[in-house]
């Protein structure tokens, strides 16, 4: 495997990441059956290039990745595709388009525009699936609800390019802490009202577990997204929350979710596609990361493998 400055070969410490504790279980190994659907996004080894985050995938015997529109657009998208494919990988999903709640006329066509490439990129990827970012309110705008219908619009408008991509708008909402900033549709049930309104081939929805682990009746919605989950995203709620809630990820485990009955429930609603694992946290970034990699395909295979 080619290595980068910030690359470390698999060495297996038996500890966990970011905790240092010492591991409940070996790690999963190449070829393991409970591995077969893990996806790495690659926002959780935030500091490996896409050629170091593809040969990491590789090495642990993940089959899968998310990979992100910056770290692809650094080596062009032709190269990036031909990497996933030599490599053997399936791109669960490409992170990220969205960010429709702009006002002015400008700047909403600019978004329309950047949101056609991301699918053209997405299409050129072999995803799936691409993630979508509502946005959050523009400064000084404090009406949310007008904020939510200029997405719904610039949704809707992207749908006959999705189709013709072959690639699914996966709206994902954002836990409330985000409706400011980043993401103004805030629940599962938010997110699917969106999403019903089009063909379930052009619009879906992800499921992150952070995201939505607290909304009331989450399980009633998971089943009603059956057919509509273009992704299951997971990572845990910590506490307490880091000074930057961006990052306060943490790894599967070391928090509050209930994997168990959250992932029962994505698998009863017919979802068989891959599960990224995404996590923002500044201790889970300093580790190397293929100790990273390690921990997460420990805690895959213990708390979500065994309820897919």
């Amino acid at each position: 495997m080619s290595t980068g400055p910030d690359h470390t070969t698999l060495e297996d410490t038996g500890h966990d990441v970011p905790s240092g504790q010492p591991a409940r279980m070996p790690t999963p190994r190449p070829g393991d059956p409970r591995l077969a659907r893990l996806s790495l996004n690659q926002r959780t080894t935030a500091h490996w290039s896409l050629r170091e985050a593809i040969d990491g995938c590789v090495e642990a015997g993940l089959p899968a990745i998310g990979p992100w529109r910056e770290p692809v657009a650094e080596v062009g998208v032709e190269t990036a595709a031909g990497w996933l494919r030599d490599a053997g990988l399936r791109v669960s999903s490409l992170c990220r388009g969205g960010f429709f709640t702009v006002r002015e006329p400008t700047e909403r066509r600019a978004a329309h525009e950047e949101n056609l490439r991301a699918l053209d990129e997405a299409a050129a990827l072999g995803a799936a699936t691409l993630v979508l970012v509502p946005g959050g309110l523009p400064d000084g705008d404090r009406d949310i609800d007008a904020a939510r219908e200029r997405a719904a619009e610039a949704i809707a408008d992207l749908v006959p390019h999705a189709l013709d991509r072959g690639v699914v708008l996966g709206i994902e909402p954002m836990h409330p802490i985000f409706a400011a900033d980043r993401g103004v549709v805030s629940t599962l049930e938010q997110a699917l009202d969106l999403a019903e309104q089009h063909p379930a081939d052009a619009v879906g929805v992800v499921v992150d577990t952070f995201h939505v682990w607290w909304e009331p009746g989450v399980l009633g919605q998971v089943a009603r997204a059956a057919g509509r989950i273009a992704s299951y995203q997971v990572c845990e709620w910590i506490t307490p929350l880091p000074p930057d809630a961006l990052l306060s990820r943490g790894m599967m485990g070391d928090g509050h979710i209930d994997y168990t009955s959250f992932t029962r429930a994505v698998s009863a609603a017919g979802y068989t596609g891959d599960v990224e694992v995404e996590i923002f946290n500044a201790d889970v970034w300093a580790a190397p990361g293929a100790q990273t990699v390690a921990t997460l395909t420990r805690r895959f295979a213990e708390l979500v493998e065994p309820h897919l």
